[in-house]
């Protein structure tokens, strides 16, 4: 039997994000480690199995792995990097001085992915706790609206509309999550205060190197 926290994963995952939360709130910002932030971001990886075919995108750009046969997925590219280079800017300005930024399959490039699945799952986790029903139709439009859309072809936005219907129901995933409605807030409450400030900090490694985020 595995213990409480691998039972249930909204808590692991929203603990894994403590630290991060403490570096990342620093001022000025302290030095994230990158395996830390690594094995944070492979937590959330259960949640897109979770939600279903709506969310497939974004468990590919996730989890998935690249087409080439040694690629890995942007998740676990950045745990396997973090095993040589260190810290999250590292890597960044490993890139930066390489040329690679936007190559395909870069520790940066997957940085960005990632980052984007940590911020749809934050919005979604706002929407949840501020929509009544047992619908999650509503919270996932805006959570893919707000982080994914822009970034999606028209083809890919009319079938992730499609897939919507195919959600679970509110109490389907918090079945599936080992929560009840008020243990599921707390811990929805949680990712949404410590995942901002990390996510923030993500988009300062960036901005602050004007590679920007919008790519």
């Amino acid at each position: 039997m595995g213990s409480i926290e691998a039972e249930k994963p909204l808590r692991r995952i929203a603990a894994s994000f403590e630290e991060l939360e403490a570096v990342a709130k620093q001022q000025p910002p302290g030095v994230m480690d990158a395996g830390v932030f690594s094995r944070a971001c492979s937590n959330v990886s259960v949640l897109f199995g979770c939600l279903g075919i709506a969310f497939k995108f974004a468990e590919m750009d996730y989890v998935a792995k690249a087409p080439t046969p040694r690629s890995l997925s942007p998740v676990d590219d950045l745990l396997e990097a973090s095993k040589s280079i260190s810290t999250l800017p590292s890597m960044v300005e490993l890139d930066v001085q390489n040329g690679t930024v936007r190559k395909p399959g870069s520790h940066t490039r997957n940085m960005l992915r990632v980052k984007r699945g940590i911020d749809m799952v934050k919005v979604l986790f706002e929407q949840i706790l501020v929509t009544e029903g047992n619908s999650l139709r509503d919270a996932a439009s805006v959570a893919y609206a707000q982080v994914f859309a822009p970034h999606h072809g028209r083809a890919i936005r009319m079938a992730v509309a499609a897939g919507m219907y195919a959600l679970p129901s509110k109490s389907q995933l918090l079945k599936k999550l080992n929560e009840d409605e008020a243990s599921a807030k707390v811990q929805m409450q949680n990712f949404v205060r410590l995942s901002t400030p990390v996510i923030h900090y993500v988009e300062g490694l960036f901005t602050s190197r004007n590679l920007g985020i919008d790519w």
